[in-house]
This record gives structure tokens, C-alpha cells and sequence, in this order.
């Protein structure tokens, strides 16, 4: 098991949610599982850090939330990333200035991977993702969205520590 980490998790507006959330129930419904955390918001990571700086995220979030307005993120492709043992199938929003503008705020993420803005449908082995790629092309095009929220969760185990809306 890996060891405890703080992620700050980007959102969406409920319209949004409920749209992704849609389409990886879909996924499950066909039978498809995945070893993807479940019960999370949908969203896509900004950065990860230390438990040992809980306190400093929680009002950097605040902060954040208060000079940060809620921006458009229009979903424009499917993609795949390899990983040791599994592939991960996303959705991903085309990167907005805005968007950036957020990001530059956790530069000083600790996470070991180059970033990049995708909202994970599902991880699996690579013949499983295979067969799941035709049930989340089939939902494309996907409307675009609205990012309204930062999340702060722990994981493993999960942990939602707080979410605030972003006001700016």
C-alpha cells in the first residue's frame, strides 16, 4: 500500500459531476470495476504533498478559493496513460489560462509525475481498458463544464479533509 499523501483535487459544478459520474457508471454497470479510487468527486489532481502540511493547505486553499473564480473547462478528449501494472482511461478538459493560472498556484506539488489535467473514468489492466474505451467514446461529445471547486482529501485510506468553492 502506498504511503499517506494530501491531494488538492480540482471540481466541477453539480451539472458536471453528474455528467462524468454518469459516464463512469456506465462503466460500471457493464460490469467494469477498476482499481480507480471510487467515491470521490470528480475531478482532476492540481498537486500532492506531505501530511505533515495539512494546516498550511487548508488556508492556502482558502486563500486560493477567494482570489480564483469558477472557469469553463471544455472536455475535448479521451486519453490513456500507462502505468506499471494498469492504464488509466480519462476524459480531459482543454487547458485554459485559468486553469494554468490554478496550477501555477501548486507548483510546489510533491507528485512524482508531470502534470496534466484528466478527470479518470477508470484503471485497469490494458485489455479491460481496451474494451472501456468504446463505452466512453460513445458518450463523446461531452458539454463543457464549469471547475467551482478545490478539494483536499487524504489518501490511503481516504480522507476528505475539505472542499471550498472558489469566489474570486
Amino acid at each position: 500500500m502506498a504511503d499517506k499523501a494530501l491531494y488538492v483535487l480540482a471540481g466541477y459544478d453539480d451539472d458536471t459531476e453528474k455528467l462524468l459520474s454518469g459516464i463512469q457508471n456506465k462503466l460500471y454497470e457493464k460490469g467494469f470495476s477498476g482499481v480507480q479510487t471510487k467515491d470521490i468527486p470528480m475531478h482532476f489532481t492540481m498537486g500532492s504533498y506531505n501530511t505533515a502540511k495539512e494546516e498550511e493547505l487548508k488556508e492556502r486553499l482558502r486563500r486560493i478559493a477567494d482570489t480564483h473564480k469558477p472557469f469553463k473547462a471544455e472536455f475535448n478528449h479521451v486519453g490513456l496513460f500507462r502505468l506499471p501494472a494498469n492504464d488509466v482511461l480519462f476524459v480531459a478538459p482543454e487547458v485554459s489560462k485559468e486553469m494554468l493560472l490554478l496550477k501555477d498556484e501548486f507548483m510546489d506539488s510533491e507528485d512524482p509525475f508531470g502534470w496534466s489535467a484528466h478527470t479518470t473514468m477508470i484503471i485497469d489492466k490494458p485489455d479491460v481498458i481496451a474494451e472501456a474505451t468504446q463505452i466512453v467514446l460513445s458518450e463523446l461529445p461531452i458539454p463543457t463544464g464549469t471547475v467551482t471547486t478545490l478539494h483536499l482529501f487524504e489518501f490511503w485510506p481516504t480522507r476528505h479533509i475539505m472542499s471550498v468553492k472558489l469566489k474570486g
